[in-house]
């Protein structure tokens, strides 16, 4: 692959992230089977944030379910960057305006206290290296057309990721069944989501440990402060109009995410 071809797939995705107009898939250009390319195209626009004065905050994980990952022919989740500009906390109004075709989904959502470098790590490892959890909502909004995606298609497009709510009450993990845990996610008082951990990857840490590894593996180890996103705990939710999602998890309780115009 050549820098020019990656940058050149890059930066359609960014021009349509900016004039919130789809592109058509990527998998035409980049092989179903070809990771590193679709990785390298959203290391471009990683670089190209961060050259632009944005700062990473953390990661996210993507694909957890098992089912979606069958679906899609693959057996791994997939990662994406968090920039600081994407993060909202409980409760703040977000603009529709500045999403194409969001969908959410609700998490839990890990922040270290200390830096996971190890070429291969362990529950214990990721349970010594978090400083608590918190309920979270993230916002997924593919710059694909009509979410017409494949596994390379999301992984270039930064794990289709857009934007990310936290909830304000920190939990340590040892006060949490991250396995058990269950959850809703509600518009305006309708449930239209259940799930809990266990959807995850069979459990959220699961999922943690192989980001863990995959990012020491990308020369980019997950650091103290930064947030995880684990994964979805239930189906996502198209947001076609303005209204306040609310997710509920056991143990942690309640993260708003309100859209307006």
């Amino acid at each position: 692959m050549s820098e020019q071809f990656v940058q050149t797939l890059a930066s359609r995705l960014r021009n349509a992230e900016e004039t919130r107009q789809t592109v058509s898939p990527l998998r035409g250009e980049i092989p179903l089977d070809d990771l590193s390319l679709a990785y390298a195209v959203q290391q471009a626009n990683v670089d190209a944030r961060l050259a632009q004065g944005e700062r990473i905050v953390g990661r996210k994980i993507g694909l957890t379910s098992l089912a979606v990952q069958k679906q899609l022919g693959v057996d791994q989740p997939d990662f994406g960057a968090l920039f600081a500009n994407m993060a909202y906390g409980d409760g703040a109004p977000m603009s529709l305006s500045r999403l194409i075709q969001p969908k959410v989904e609700a998490e839990i959502a890990l922040v270290l206290e200390h830096d996971l470098t190890q070429e291969k790590h362990t529950f214990a490892d990721v349970v010594a290296a978090s400083a608590y959890t918190l309920a979270a909502i993230e916002v997924v909004d593919s710059r694909i057309r009509n979410w017409d995606i494949r596994f390379v298609d999301t992984v270039a497009d930064n794990a289709s990721s857009a934007l990310f709510v936290l909830g304000s009450r920190p939990v340590r993990l040892a006060d949490l069944d991250l396995v058990a845990a269950a959850m809703t996610l509600s518009r305006d008082g309708e449930v239209l989501s259940r799930g809990n951990g266990a959807a995850c990857l069979g459990n959220p840490l699961n999922a943690a440990v192989w980001l863990a590894d995959m990012m020491v593996k990308m020369g980019t180890p997950l650091r103290a402060g930064d947030v995880v996103l684990t994964g979805a705990l239930g189906p996502m939710v198209a947001v076609t109009q303005p209204g306040t999602f609310t997710a509920q998890i056991d143990g942690l309780g309640s993260v708003r995410a309100i859209f307006i115009d």
